[in-house]
């Protein structure tokens, strides 16, 4: 009998290694001919992850996490062309059935068949079309003709593993955050946050030819990775002024371009939480006419926010000044789809090393339970799960 195990939420800071059912062609009581079971090589954890971790979802007790995955294929369905056993492949995170009408508009983020509930699915998270999540050693992945990005060489993509781990979330998300916010050459840009996705972000706008990448953060270890690879960087607790902050590096006070990569986590400082904290100051920097692009998790609902409008996922934005800046936003879940390929080229030759910028750190299974609870304590750290020790 074959067997699998996987890292389940079990209550508001607590996960574990269990063992769950092994992966079949099926979701529910609905078969999936068209997808694949792969032997997990790399699952990551998530900033996404942590907030149903920390109870702030209404994540149900069982519920096997990660979206993050990297897998080669060991068994497939009668409907699939395209992948073949053996074949080495990135999951995006978004479930997609490219069949509907924004699948086919590229809108793979916003699947409208394959989450009862919203439009959008995703692995391993709460109201996201429960799919089984990848914090496992095998994982079932429907459409996988449509979904699998194929790696070209087995044996290259081992190489740099550690870096194509990265494009089932948080490369394509930073990406999609800076193309959001309309990041391009000679471009001064703002960033909210110095954890993976933020640290992801700031390698994107360098990718993009940005001119001066700023990056904000509380905490000092994180903002010492942004250094290391050329950011300019705002210990967020030593200022009292983000715009005369950002007025020392560039000599003006504002940006044209911002990116969110905080979300409804944010803080207002060191020890208050203020859902839209990273967003309101993002629209005192970022000039007239600037756009500012949102990748951070915001939920329709925070049961666990001591604000009872944010439980109601409300919350105080000023409108008047962006409003009166003609601010534009752009926002939700990355089409990961719409940039994997390209950032895969960008890797395989030598145009980034994300996984460096991001500081990956890969980790067992039995390991994953202490890399949450690292994870949640700040550490400067991407956690790699690798299941069945595979990665160099």
């Amino acid at each position: 009998m074959k067997t699998n195990r996987g890292v389940v939420y079990v209550k508001p800071g607590l996960v574990e290694v269990q063992s769950i059912e092994y992966p079949r062609l099926m979701h529910g009581d609905k078969k999936c001919e068209h997808g694949v079971i792969l032997k997990v090589i790399a699952t990551n954890i998530c900033g996404s992850d942590q907030h149903m971790v920390r109870g702030r979802t209404a994540a149900p007790t069982g519920l096997v996490l990660g979206h993050e995955i990297t897998g080669e294929v060991v068994e497939k369905g009668s409907d699939v062309e395209f992948i073949d056993v053996g074949d080495i492949v990135s999951v995006p995170f978004n479930v997609a059935c490219g069949r509907c009408r924004n699948c086919k508009a590229g809108l793979t983020n916003l699947c409208m068949t394959t989450n009862p509930e919203v439009a959008g699915a995703a692995y391993g998270y709460v109201a996201m079309g429960g799919w089984v999540g990848g914090q496992a050693e095998y994982v079932m992945v429907p459409y996988a003709d449509f979904n699998l990005l194929k790696f070209p060489d087995k044996q290259q993509a081992m190489e740099k593993i550690r870096d194509l781990s990265l494009l089932s979330d948080i490369f394509p998300t930073g990406f999609h955050g800076a193309m959001e916010a309309k990041v391009g050459a000679g471009s001064f840009v703002y960033i909210a946050g110095a954890g993976p996705v933020g640290l992801a972000a700031a390698a994107s706008c360098h990718l993009l030819g940005a001119a001066c990448v700023i990056v904000g953060d509380f905490k000092k270890e994180r903002l010492a990775l942004a250094k290391k690879f050329g950011c300019e960087t705002i210990d967020l607790s030593t200022i009292s002024s983000l715009p005369e902050a950002i007025a020392q590096i560039i000599g003006v006070p504002e940006v044209d371009s911002a990116i969110d990569c905080v979300g409804f986590e944010a803080k207002q400082d060191t020890k208050t939480e203020q859902g839209s904290a990273a967003l309101n100051t993002m629209i005192l920097a970022t000039r007239s006419g600037g756009t500012v692009g949102l990748v951070g998790l915001y939920v329709p609902m925070d049961p666990g926010s001591k604000d009872p409008y944010a439980r109601e996922g409300i919350l105080g934005v000023r409108m008047g000044w962006s409003w009166i800046k003609g601010l534009s936003y752009n926002m939700g879940q990355t089409p990961v789809m719409r940039y994997h390929r390209q950032l895969m080229n960008c890797i395989l030759h030598n145009k980034i090393e994300i996984a460096k910028a991001v500081n990956v750190t890969v980790v067992s299974l039995d390991d994953a339970p202490k890399a949450y609870q690292d994870f949640d304590n700040g550490a400067p750290k991407k956690f790699v799960i690798d299941p069945h020790g595979m990665i160099k």
